[in-house]
């Protein structure tokens, strides 16, 4: 799993007047919870880029006032007009609690109905997975090599490795749709034979 390193500083008060100070200052007013106490405190605002603007799950480690944390991003609040990170909260990571992340599906292989002119199709682009920090996956490889014109790969197809899917097991992730293409091969193909 990637993971993105931030540092914040404690916060001192807790409210809107002190919400109001750190956001003109171009900070973030955050809290994590997770293990024991809430901690409330704040980031620049640049260091979210990398988590936003990235469409890999991480986690992030953040660095407050020289103790480091093991945290995901559970919530994030934008402004409603410029967009820019108005407050996020931090989930701390336990070795013997899962979490749940939604994590990108990929593909490997070429399926043998796109190579007849068939148009492989996400029914589902992420999938939740639901298991312990060590055992998240960066991705959900799937290999579609052997997927023809109008088959598909369910849910409960995908091999699962120390996680388990919280989406329904019947639920559509990839299929193979037709198109004019496979049609076409599909007639000159029963022809021939």
């Amino acid at each position: 799993m990637r993971i993105v390193s931030m540092s914040g500083a404690l916060r001192e008060h807790v409210g809107k007047k002190d919400a109001k100070a750190l956001r003109r200052e171009d900070k973030v007013p955050c809290v994590m919870y997770g293990k024991g106490e809430q901690i409330a405190f704040s980031v620049a605002q640049t260091q979210f880029d990398r988590i936003i603007f990235n469409p890999e799950p991480c986690f992030v480690e953040i660095d407050i006032n020289g103790t480091k944390h093991s945290a995901m991003l559970k919530d994030i609040d934008f402004h409603p007009v410029t967009d820019i990170v108005y407050h996020a909260d931090f989930y701390e990571l336990s070795d013997d609690k899962p979490i749940v992340m939604s994590i990108p599906v990929h593909t490997t292989g070429t399926s043998v109905g796109v190579m007849k002119g068939g148009k492989l199709a996400y029914k589902q682009k992420r999938l939740n997975v639901k298991a312990l920090p060590a055992n998240m996956p960066n991705e959900i490889l799937v290999d579609i090599t052997k997927l023809d014109v109008a088959q598909r790969i369910k849910v409960q197809d995908i091999p699962t490795n120390n996680f388990e899917f919280l989406n329904p097991k019947s639920s559509e992730v990839l299929v193979v749709n037709s198109t004019r293409a496979s049609a076409t091969a599909d007639t000159t193909e029963a022809a021939a034979e």
